[in-house]
């Protein structure tokens, strides 16, 4: 009994994965492929954002921005758990920098706020805030008045 309590204990633990590697795939402004050192791909979610989807104003341009700020560079994954698909959901670093942060904002991403739990204290008042500014600027996505969210944009 006590060793089932301690591996029920230990699988929260097990799900965080950081991983490092090079960034070989971007497959839209949210999601993008990881090689580590071992030549084991790694599809990644990127964490407390939300991108416009392909068929979406800005999609493409999403994508491209995240490309910019990792493609074919080192990153670091920050993993905190498997989402539905199998992909890893995590913050994205890049020499320093928080791709995902970076994604919101250049206005090429929502702050996924659905998520709040999940992000760290730290990470929900800079990504709320950084949204707030790229909105108040009318940068990316904001520059239409009401765009389209891309959790509304799955609905239809």
């Amino acid at each position: 009994m006590r060793a089932l309590t301690f591996l029920i204990l230990l699988l929260p633990c097990l799900a965080h994965a950081d991983i490092e590697g090079k960034v070989v795939g971007i497959t839209d402004g949210d999601t993008l492929t990881v090689l580590d050192s071992e030549n084991t791909q790694h599809k990644v979610r990127l964490a407390g954002i939300d991108a416009p989807e392909k068929g979406q104003p800005f999609g493409q341009k999403s994508k491209e921005a995240l490309s910019s700020c990792a493609y074919g560079l080192k990153a670091l994954i920050e993993g905190r758990k498997l989402d539905r698909f199998g992909r890893l959901v995590g913050k994205v670093l890049v020499n320093g920098q928080d791709c995902n942060l970076n994604q919101v904002k250049h206005g090429m991403a929502w702050h996924y706020k659905q998520y709040l739990a999940e992000q760290a204290p730290e990470d929900r008042l800079i990504y709320s805030e950084a949204e707030i500014q790229a909105k108040t600027m009318r940068i990316g996505l904001w520059i239409d008045n009401n765009p389209t969210q891309p959790w509304q944009f799955r609905k239809k």
